[in-house]
C-alpha cells in the first residue's frame, strides 16, 4: 500500500494517475452539451448505495470508470453557458493549476513551520486585496472557507469591540435581503433572536438609510448597543448594492462597526468599468470577499479583511504545541493567530497563480462582461410581455417571473413558474434558480459565465415560457 503514498519514489505513479484523471475531465468538458443530465435522486442513489467501500477496485482506470457512472456523467457543470442558477462561476485554468499544486504539496496554513512561503503568499494577497478596497496601512485579514465564515468572524470581532458583557443589549442591523449567515452568525455568537434588526429595502432592493437611521436611533433611545451594521455589496437574490457611503456615515454617528458583505460584489475590486459602484467600501471596519464567486476561482477561495489588524486578536489563542506566545515576540508569522480555523488549505495559491498569469485587469474584464450581459438581459426581459422583471441589475443577477396573458390568479402563476424551473432542470437543457419576492415565486438568472450570450438567455426564456404554458394547459385540461 505504500506505493500509493506521494513521495520521491512514487512520482511517476503520481504523474500517470493525475494525468489520467485530468484527461477524463478534459474529455468530459469537451463533450458536455448541456449543464445537467436531468438525473433524479431515485436514479442515482441506488448506484452509489450499491458500491461496497470495503472492496477497493485497486486500479485507477477502473475507479475512474466507476466515477464516470456515479459522478462525472451527472455532475452539474458550471462551465456550460446555460448554467444560470446560483453564485457558481466557471473557473480559470491558472487557478485549477494552483489547486493541483496545493493539493499535492498539502501545506497547512496555520503555522509558519507548516507553510513558510505559503504564509507569505497569503499575506501578500491579503495586503493586495486590502489595498484594492482602500482600508489603509493598518489593514489585515485572513483567508476563510467562504462568505459565511467571513461574516461570522467579522461579527465576532464587532461583538468583542463593543466591550459589552450583556449580550442581550447587542443589536446587528442588516437589510431584509441580506445573507442568511448574518442571522446564523448572531445565533452562533450567543445573541438572541431579536438581536438582528431587519431594515427594509427600496425598490432597487437597497437598504433604506432613512429606515436604518430610525432603527439606530431607536436602539440608542432604548439603551441598547449598535454592535454592527452589515451592508451588502451584491445581495444573493438581486445583486443589489447598499448605499455604502451613507451607511458609513451612520455607523460613524452611532458608533457601530461597519461590515460590508462583498462576497458577490468583490469582483468590482478588479473591474475596469464599474468599480465606482462600491465606493464607500473603503470606510468599512471589515469586508467579506469571495474570490470563488466573482474572481473565477475554484471553491474555496475567500477572505475576511479588517481595517485595524489589532482587532484580529479576538480570534487569537495560543497553544504550546502549535503557536506559543513567544513566537509573537520572535516575529514568526503564524496565520492561525488570525483565523477561526486551525488546519487550513493553501487556497490563496489559486488566486496567486491567477494574478500572476492573467493579472487583475484580466479578471476584471471577465466580470465586466457578465455585468454587461446582465444589462442586456434586463433589456430583453423588460421588453418581453411574457415576463415581469424585478430590478435593473447592479451586478449580474436577473430576477423575473413568467406572466401568462390569460391567467390572473397569482397562486396559479406561482405554480407555473415553479413547474417551469423544475421541468427545465429535469430536462438538463438549462439550470436556473428561484426565489420569492413579496411572497410570490420568481425565477433567477445569476450570470457569471462570460461565455453565456444573449442568444442563450433568449433560448432559456423561451424554454421557461414553453414549460409554463405546458403546465397551464394541462391545468386547464384537468379543470375541465
Amino acid at each position: 500500500m505504500r506505493s500509493h503514498l506521494l513521495n520521491d519514489t512514487t512520482t511517476e505513479h503520481y504523474r500517470r494517475s493525475v494525468t489520467e484523471g485530468v484527461e477524463r475531465v478534459a474529455a468530459k468538458l469537451a463533450a458536455t452539451d448541456r449543464p445537467f443530465t436531468g438525473v433524479t435522486v431515485d436514479d442515482l442513489a441506488p448506484r452509489i448505495d450499491a458500491i461496497d467501500l470495503d472492496q477497493p477496485l485497486r486500479d485507477t482506470t477502473a475507479v475512474l470508470d466507476e466515477l464516470e457512472d456515479v459522478y462525472l456523467r451527472d455532475a452539474v457543470y458550471f462551465h456550460h453557458p446555460r448554467y444560470l442558477a446560483h453564485l457558481n462561476c466557471p473557473v480559470v485554468i491558472p487557478a485549477v493549476l494552483g489547486e493541483a499544486v496545493l493539493s499535492a504539496v498539502n501545506s497547512s496554513l496555520d503555522t509558519w513551520d507548516q507553510s513558510a512561503g505559503g504564509t507569505l503568499i497569503e499575506r501578500k494577497l491579503i495586503d493586495w486585496t486590502a489595498a484594492r478596497i482602500g482600508l489603509g496601512p493598518a489593514a489585515d485579514g485572513v483567508f476563510t472557507s467562504g462568505g459565511t465564515q467571513s461574516n461570522l468572524q467579522a461579527l465576532l470581532l464587532a461583538r468583542e469591540e463593543t466591550k459589552t458583557q450583556d449580550l442581550a443589549k447587542l443589536r446587528v442591523f442588516a437589510s431584509e435581503v441580506s445573507h442568511f449567515s448574518v442571522q446564523k452568525s448572531a445565533k452562533l455568537l450567543g445573541l438572541g433572536p431579536e438581536a438582528v434588526v431587519t431594515v427594509p429595502v427600496d425598490h432597487d432592493k437597497r437598504m433604506q438609510t432613512v429606515a436604518l437611521a430610525h432603527e439606530l436611533e431607536r436602539c440608542a433611545e432604548a439603551g441598547l448597543v449598535p454592535m454592527a451594521v452589515v451592508a451588502t455589496a451584491g445581495t444573493t437574490d438581486f445583486g443589489s448594492i447598499d448605499p455604502l457611503p451613507e451607511i458609513a456615515g451612520l455607523c460613524e454617528q452611532y458608533g457601530a462597526w461597519m461590515h460590508v458583505d462583498a462576497a458577490y460584489g468583490c469582483g468590482l475590486l478588479a473591474s475596469l468599468k464599474y468599480r465606482h459602484r462600491i465606493d464607500g467600501i473603503e470606510r468599512a471596519d471589515s469586508v467579506t470577499v469571495d474570490y470563488h464567486k466573482s474572481f473565477f476561482q475554484p471553491v474555496s477561495s475567500s477572505a475576511v479583511l479588517v481595517r485595524d489588524a489589532a482587532t484580529l486578536r479576538h480570534a487569537t489563542y495560543h497553544a504550546e504545541y502549535l503557536n506559543p506566545r513567544r513566537m509573537v515576540t520572535e516575529r514568526i508569522p503564524n496565520q492561525v493567530d488570525k483565523s477561526l480555523q486551525t488546519t487550513r488549505r493553501f487556497d490563496a495559491l489559486k488566486l496567486w497563480m491567477t494574478l500572476r498569469v492573467m493579472g487583475a485587469d484580466g479578471i476584471g474584464a471577465l466580470f465586466d462582461e457578465v455585468c454587461d450581459l446582465a444589462a442586456e438581459g434586463w433589456t430583453l426581459l423588460a421588453a418581453d410581455p411574457r415576463f415581469d422583471v424585478v430590478v435593473q441589475p447592479s451586478l449580474s443577477t436577473l430576477v423575473f417571473r413568467y406572466i401568462p396573458a390569460a391567467v390572473t390568479d397569482p397562486a396559479e402563476i406561482d405554480r407555473a413558474n415553479l413547474y417551469a424551473r423544475k421541468a427545465l432542470f429535469a430536462s438538463g437543457d438549462a439550470v436556473v434558480a428561484g426565489t420569492k419576492v413579496a411572497g410570490r415565486h420568481y425565477l433567477k438568472f445569476t450570470l457569471l459565465n462570460p461565455e453565456t450570450t444573449t442568444a442563450d438567455i433568449t433560448a432559456v426564456l423561451d424554454l421557461i415560457a414553453g414549460h409554463a404554458e405546458q403546465y397551464l394547459g394541462e391545468s386547464l385540461d384537468r379543470a375541465c
